[in-house]
């Protein structure tokens, strides 16, 4: 089953030093040893954010996010794990769960045929 992690923080706090970012790639090594690592990435500030709504037939762009709120989501892994457990053991191992929040959310498969 995939899950993806959603990883929340507070964008305000000082970016990651070197012993933090060599946690993020240790991590991440490990995923992908144990293979079920499918892919991740990093998110740019939500002041780089555009929000889009379509209302009435109409497209409204908006600068920044929908929300304010304490945490921020500043990046995502999808994973392919066994169930809930493995996927709540891998947030675990994140840098940032000891000071923000790991959302695992299962990922929706569409039937096409």
């Amino acid at each position: 089953m995939r899950y993806m992690l959603l990883l929340y923080d507070n964008e305000n706090s000082p970016p990651p030093d070197g012993a933090e970012m060599a946690a993020w790639f240790e991590v991440t090594e490990a995923m992908e040893k144990a293979g079920v690592y499918v892919g991740g990435e990093a998110l740019h500030p939500t002041t780089s954010s555009t929000t889009v709504r379509v209302r009435g037939g109409d497209t409204v762009a908006t600068d920044g996010p929908f929300a304010e709120t304490k945490e921020q989501l500043g990046g995502y892994y999808v994973l392919d794990v066994p169930d809930l457990d493995a996927a709540v053991d891998w947030a675990a191992k994140l840098p940032n769960a000891p000071r923000g929040s790991i959302e695992d959310r299962p990922v929706m498969v569409f039937d096409q045929g």
